[in-house]
């Protein structure tokens, strides 16, 4: 019962396979039907007669020149049929040298030749502009070495060379007609959905991040290792936005193999730009790092207290969804292959970040330890101005909002007052509160106030300046991420560069024509 539950779980794990991208499906059936119409040439009679056992090499040729997309089998094929050609005709040339010279030194000179193009083709194919050719020096080492070798045993290298260049060619050309007449896989439309998508990751993984930052309040928190082993199970958009980083390779690759591709689909017209893809892609990577650094802090052992981050809310969540709005914005507008402004859009992303940075910059003193949070941490902490986020700072609102507020003053001219040995009011009920929600505060280091307590003897006058150390760097912590977020800003203007350039050089339609 154990292995059919086991191969039950097989074909399920090769259905999902399949199911994820068709065209996984539909690319084995082309090679397997090109190997089989080549196949047909030695099955049946006439054309084995013609072309003899060298009709393997067509055969070979499919399974080696047959790849995913119609723009690496070309590149493939080009590099096949160069390498091949060369090959044939160095070996000819050779051969006819090797006769010439008699039946003694005849082997000698072969023997030389293949060691000066084993040599040289190695060497060559490691030069660095050289190197997309790779395949074709391999090529050459190989093709030529049979073919010397062979035509020296059977006695006629030309007719050795010219079977099998032909059998090569036949090999190519069936593939190269299977790849593109049947259920086509374009690297040109892979390169643009996979770009498209990665704008999606990264919208949706910075709202991911700043949602669960904004709205954790610290009472399940994992310990810091099992996060990093676990890599954040319950945030998909994050592996999403990882992949994303390390999608450099994939999107130079197929940007390589696109250009190989005649005229096809939506890009009609030749020399399409797919090399301003990689740069675009580029640029979005550098995005992306930002919003993994949003995730590092979300997930880090200093952690800024619930309430402090309930302070700066509403600033957080309108810069974060603004920004990701305009990243969703660009990936549609090259998803549609159309060009559309966007004006109001930075226009509302650039006002947001700015509030953002005045209620940083006015409030200020809720990130440094000299603060003491009042005993309640599940409300928000209170501002000097409840409306700074639609007005600019002004002194004179300022003063007129101090006035208001005569009762705090007093209280705090009586705190100033007091000697200097003597604690504020609130002290004592503060780090009462800290003792029963330090779990909740993820206050740094991570271990119970009780711990301290035991340690030093209880809450002594020296310990409070150690404490409030210790409090200010957990009040950085937002400091930080808002930081990043308003870094990650700053870099969507180099973005919508990248992407306006791209619309140009591919001659985007605008929007509403």
């Amino acid at each position: 019962m154990r292995p059919f539950s086991s191969c039950k779980a097989w074909l399920w794990s090769v259905w999902d396979f399949a199911k994820e991208d068709s065209n996984r499906v539909k690319f084995a059936f082309k090679v397997g039907l090109a190997v089989l119409l080549v196949s047909f040439l030695i099955l049946f009679r006439a054309p084995f007669h013609i072309l003899g056992t060298n009709i393997i090499w067509s055969i070979l040729t499919v399974a080696i020149m047959f790849e995913y997309t119609v723009g690496a089998t070309f590149n493939r094929g080009f590099n096949r049929a160069l390498g091949s050609l060369l090959a044939g005709i160095l070996a000819i040339a050779v051969a006819q040298l090797a006769l010439q010279s008699g039946r003694v030194s005849e082997p000698i000179i072969i023997g030389i030749s293949i060691f000066l193009i084993g040599a040289i083709a190695s060497f060559m194919k490691l030069w660095p502009s050289l190197v997309p050719y790779e395949y074709g020096f391999r090529v050459i080492l190989f093709t030529y070495c049979l073919i010397i070798v062979s035509g020296y045993r059977m006695g006629n290298p030309i007719r050795t060379a010219m079977d099998r260049l032909y059998s090569i060619a036949i090999g190519g050309f069936v593939a190269v007609l299977v790849n593109v007449l049947v259920f086509p896989i374009w690297a040109g439309e892979q390169l643009h959905k996979e770009l498209v998508n990665s704008f999606n990751s990264v919208a949706d993984s910075l709202e991911e991040c700043v949602k669960k930052y904004l709205e954790d309040d610290g009472l399940d928190h994992p310990e810091f290792s099992k996060t990093l082993m676990d890599e954040f199970p319950d945030e998909p958009n994050y592996r999403r936005c990882k992949s994303t980083l390390n999608s450099s390779a994939k999107l130079e690759s197929l940007a390589i193999s696109a250009k190989w591709e005649p005229p096809h689909g939506r890009f009609q017209h030749f020399f399409y730009p797919w090399s301003e893809y990689v740069k675009v892609g580029a640029v979005l990577r550098y995005c992306a790092y930002e919003v993994m650094a949003l995730h590092g802090v979300l997930h880090s052992e200093i952690q800024a207290p619930y309430n402090l981050r309930l302070t700066f809310h509403s600033e957080i969540h309108e810069a974060a969804t603004h920004a990701a709005k305009l990243v969703r914005s660009l990936g549609k507008d090259i998803g549609d292959m159309k060009r559309s402004l966007k004006t109001s859009l930075l226009k509302k992303l650039h006002g947001s970040t700015e509030r953002l940075q005045r209620a940083i910059d006015m409030h200020s003193y809720l990130l440094t330890s000299n603060f003491d949070p009042p005993d309640n941490s599940s409300k928000p902490l209170t501002k000097l101005s409840p409306a700074f986020s639609t007005t600019f700072y002004d002194p004179s609102n300022l003063l007129t909002e101090f006035d208001s507020s005569g009762t705090e003053k007093n209280s705090n001219q009586t705190n100033q007052n007091a000697p200097s040995g003597t604690p504020p009011q609130q002290t004592e009920s503060y780090h009462e509160m800290m003792r029963k929600q330090s779990r909740r505060l993820h206050s740094w280091p991570s271990r119970e106030v009780e711990a301290f307590e035991e340690e030093e003897g209880g809450l002594s006058m020296e310990f409070l300046p150690r404490m409030r150390a210790l409090e200010g760097t957990a009040a950085l912590s937002l400091a930080n991420f808002t930081s990043l977020l308003i870094e990650f800003v700053a870099r969507l203007d180099h973005l919508v560069e990248a992407v306006d350039e791209l619309s140009k050089m591919a001659k985007f339609k605008h929007e509403g024509v």
